[in-house]
């Protein structure tokens, strides 16, 4: 699945209340664990984050204490005491067997020693798959059996309108619609290569006029560059965005998502929005024109998009289009 169908999977066992300990897979950099605390912030509900490839046994279930002529174990003080939240076991797998064992009685039991999970709490698990060249141990099939096993894979709409929010550079997002295969590219050579967290990591270097190679790798830096070179011949996003321009619609593809991507980033407001969209409609192809829309509304949607859809409302000219993406526009 796709990492916004994950983010739309996890949120249904918060809302249903389904306590099922739930398993994460998929390469590194994809987001897993960005999508879990994402999810937790979405709820209100507490998030730890636990490591237990960084952990030894005795640092999960607890030391021994002896009291009275009895020892009892002193659970940590990592694990929640009360509240609601989700308990988080990143990269699980990584554990070696004597963890995951200690750890396969918290997942199961929700207890481990004397300890016990509050009953608001969800245990979720992360990890990835041998095939992602991961040091990574086999599950016991008796823990296995007992998750909910969901697989995410590396998807560029999900990361386009992650990014729209987040406030990833737009050369990268385009970029990234243009050659969309290099959003995940695991290279055996480098230490550095295009994932979802890498590109957002180059995001701040290239506004920082800093080289994205030291994360992205030679190969995808050299061909952003080279991309870079298109936003050159731009028509002025600022005059468009603000209704004092008509300028033609470019002719190469690479050309036409930077403006397309341009336009719907630097919207910042309802009216920006509309001078974008009918100039659009008047220059682009159908196509370019709902690409735009569908990122219009993405970016627009934490400021709610009530605003641009009544403005189109008012143009003749554009309820063709609005019919089309009512329930996009509309939400």
């Amino acid at each position: 699945m796709s990492p916004t169908e994950l983010a739309q999977y996890l949120s249904g066992l918060i809302e249903h209340r389904i306590q099922i300990a739930t398993m994460l897979w998929g390469p590194p950099g994809v987001g897993k664990s960005s999508i879990v605390a994402q999810t937790a912030r979405k709820y209100g509900l507490g998030f730890i984050d636990l490591r237990l490839s960084q952990l030894a046994p005795t640092d999960l279930r607890g030391l021994p204490v002896p009291l009275d002529g009895v020892s009892r174990w002193y659970p940590p003080e990592f694990l929640p005491r009360e509240g609601e939240g989700i308990l988080f076991l990143d990269e699980l797998n990584m554990a070696p067997p004597t963890m995951q064992g200690m750890a396969q009685q918290l997942i199961l039991d929700r207890k481990v020693g004397s300890y016990e999970l509050p009953e608001g709490w969800f245990v979720w698990a992360a990890g990835n798959r041998k095939e992602d060249r991961a040091a990574v141990f086999d599950m016991p099939a008796p823990l296995a059996n007992r998750f909910i096993h969901l697989e995410v894979a590396p998807n560029y709409e999900s990361f386009k309108a992650y990014g729209l929010q987040a406030g990833i550079d737009e050369r990268i997002l385009a970029f990234l619609a243009f050659r969309p295969a290099l959003l995940h590219q695991m290279d055996a050579k480098s230490p550095a290569w295009p994932s979802p967290r890498s590109w957002e990591m180059a995001s701040h270097l290239l506004r920082a006029g800093l080289d994205i190679a030291p994360v992205v790798g030679e190969a995808a830096a050299a061909e952003l560059a080279a991309y870079e070179q298109v936003y050159r011949v731009l028509p002025e996003l600022g005059e468009i965005l603000h209704g004092q321009a008509s300028p033609p619609f470019p002719e190469e593809p690479s050309a036409r998502y930077a403006l397309t991507m341009g336009l719907a980033f630097h919207a910042e407001s309802a009216r920006q929005a509309l001078n974008a969209f009918r100039w659009m409609v008047e220059v682009a192809p159908t196509e370019w024109v709902q690409l735009l829309v569908s990122d219009l509304y993405t970016r627009l949607k934490q400021h709610g998009v009530g605003e641009f859809a009544l403005l189109i409302h008012e143009e003749p000219r554009l309820r063709a289009y609005l019919e089309d993406y009512r329930e996009l526009v509309l939400g």
